[in-house]
C-alpha cells in the first residue's frame, strides 16, 4: 500500500531532474541592448559634431564691435564653399542641378586675406581703397544717372543707413552715396532717385537692389565692383550669411547672369569682395 511518502517521491524526482529553463533570447536581448545603446551614442556623436559644425565660433567674435572676425581668414575657395555649404542648408529641397545653378564659384571672388586690419565700420573706407586699384575713382561717378562703381551689400536697412555714412568721405556733388534699402523709404522714391542722380556708391539690402534693377533704375554696366557686408553681426550673434532670410536673396542677386558674365572677367569685370 502506497504511502503518503512513495506518492510524493516520484513527483519530487520528476521536479528535481527538469532542467530550469532560460530564456532563450536573454543572449541575443543583451546583444541587441548592447548594439542600440551603441548606435544611439553614435547618432548623439553624429548630431553633436554637425551641430558644432553649424555653430558659430565664439573664440572668432568680436561683440564690441559686432563682426565676426572668422571671415577674415576665409580665401575665395573657403568663401565659396561656406557659401555653398548655407545654400544646402537654407534650401535643402533643392537638386544637384539648381545647387549647382546657384554656386558662387570661388574665381568669382578676391582673396582679401591680407586685409590684417578690423572689419569694422570705420576701417571700410580703407579696405575700398585697398582693393579698388585706382582709389581715385572712389571720389568719381559716371556721367550716367544710377549707374554706380561700388555697390555695398548688407542685411538690414539700418546697417546700409550706417554703412551709407561710414563712405560718405567718397561723396562730392557730381558723385552721390546712394542709400537703396526698404526701410522709410518707398522704392519710386529710389527709382526716382538713380534716375535724376549721378551715383558712385551705393549702398543696400539684397531684394533692394534687386528690384530696382529689374526696374532698369540701378544701372550697372560702369559697376566695378561689389562688396559683402559679410563679417557684421547682429544683436543674435548673425551675420548677412548666417540667416535665411538675407542669404538666400543675397545668393539670387549674386548670382544673376549679368553679374556671373563679369565676375573675374580681364576686361570689364566686377570684383567681389566680402568684408
Amino acid at each position: 500500500m502506497l504511502t503518503e511518502g512513495d506518492l510524493q517521491e516520484p513527483l519530487l524526482e520528476r521536479l528535481s531532474a527538469t532542467p530550469e529553463l532560460e530564456p532563450k533570447s536573454t543572449g541575443s536581448t543583451s546583444k541587441k541592448r548592447k548594439r542600440g545603446v551603441v548606435e544611439q551614442s553614435a547618432k548623439r556623436a553624429a548630431k553633436k559634431t554637425k551641430s558644432k559644425k553649424n555653430a558659430i565660433d565664439e573664440d572668432e567674435l568680436d561683440l564690441e564691435n559686432c563682426i565676426n572676425k572668422a571671415f577674415s581668414h576665409m580665401d575665395n575657395q573657403l568663401l565659396a564653399d561656406y557659401i555653398a555649404q548655407r545654400t544646402r542648408k537654407y534650401e535643402s529641397d533643392l537638386s544637384s542641378i539648381e545647387l549647382e545653378d546657384k554656386h558662387i564659384p570661388a574665381n568669382a571672388i578676391r582673396d582679401t586675406t591680407s586685409w590684417d586690419k578690423p572689419r569694422t565700420l570705420d576701417t571700410l573706407p580703407s579696405f575700398l581703397e585697398k582693393f579698388s586699384g585706382n582709389s581715385t575713382k572712389l571720389w568719381s561717378a559716371s556721367k550716367k544717372n544710377g549707374a554706380p562703381h561700388t555697390i555695398i551689400v548688407t542685411a538690414a536697412g539700418l546697417r546700409a543707413a550706417d554703412i551709407a555714412r561710414g563712405v560718405r568721405k567718397f561723396q562730392t556733388k557730381d558723385a552721390t552715396v546712394a542709400k537703396l534699402f526698404a526701410k522709410h523709404i518707398k522704392i519710386q522714391d529710389s527709382i526716382k532717385f538713380l534716375k535724376s542722380t549721378r551715383t558712385g556708391i551705393a549702398v543696400g539690402t539684397p531684394q533692394r537692389l534687386k528690384a530696382l534693377m529689374d526696374d532698369g533704375a540701378l544701372q550697372i554696366d560702369r559697376l566695378e565692383r561689389i562688396v559683402v557686408d559679410a563679417s557684421h553681426i547682429d544683436q543674435k550673434k548673425r551675420g548677412i550669411l548666417d540667416m535665411k532670410e538675407t542669404q538666400v536673396p543675397l545668393v539670387v542677386w549674386l548670382g544673376q547672369q549679368e553679374f556671373r558674365e563679369r565676375y573675374a572677367a580681364k576686361s570689364g569685370g566686377i570684383q567681389l569682395l566680402f568684408y
